[in-house]
């Protein structure tokens, strides 16, 4: 079985193996085990409409490459969302720590100077 198969279809339900989804898709499961499957197919709508989407497929060999695309499109648009993420992330920069906490002690010595000679 190909792995991005696998992968694909392991969101679905987490009741019922990969690996028995793919043999009821390639239809290599008993009449009893196949039944299961269709009964618990029809408590879960999505997964009910998900394989009558990929059993529309005539060439078994079709679904393996779209779900390679639509994993490869997945990993990209994440991929673009998370470089996004880390640019708007303020890094750790220990050079803006030690400019803050400067300024702070200059503004505390320079009150502390301006108190002492103002006062009479």
């Amino acid at each position: 079985m190909s792995k991005d198969l696998k992968d694909i279809l392991a969101n679905l339900n987490k009741d019922i193996e990969q690996e028995k989804l793919l043999d009821y898709l390639n239809k290599n499961l008993s009449a009893a085990e196949a039944h299961e499957v269709e009964k618990q197919m029809a408590d879960d709508e999505f997964m009910n409409d998900a394989m009558e989407g990929l059993e529309n497929f005539k060439n078994k060999k079709d679904v393996s490459l779209m779900v390679q695309q639509l994993n490869s499109e997945l990993k990209k648009q994440t991929a673009k969302k998370k470089a996004r993420k880390e640019k708007r992330k303020l890094k750790d920069q220990p050079w803006l720590y030690i400019t803050i906490v400067t300024l702070l002690i200059l503004v505390i010595v320079a009150y502390i100077v301006i108190k002492k000679y103002t006062a009479p």
